[in-house]
């Protein structure tokens, strides 16, 4: 399964740059499946960074991602991420 990333999750003061907003599906029901899943983003150069679903973001299919060790970079909103 893919998803694709839309942005950093952030508030009125902060960006989190460890937390990213994920388009998964057209619903929220459908996207409720894919919570506690892992999430695969390979950067050009071939390295990857694993982060894992941790809930729904509002109900239009889109779901809220925690990356472990770092944040995705900047060049990676609008790409695809592997689900597993």
């Amino acid at each position: 399964m893919e998803a694709t990333v839309v942005h950093f999750r952030q508030g009125r003061h902060h960006v989190h740059e460890k937390q990213m907003v994920l388009k998964i599906a057209d619903s929220a029901d459908a996207a409720a499946k894919s919570v506690g899943k892992t999430v695969t983003w390979t950067s050009p150069s071939g390295k990857e960074i694993k982060g894992k679903i941790t809930g729904l973001h509002g109900r239009t299919g889109s779901v809220k991602a925690q990356f472990a060790e770092k944040g995705l970079p900047g060049q990676a909103l609008g790409k695809k991420v592997k689900v597993n």
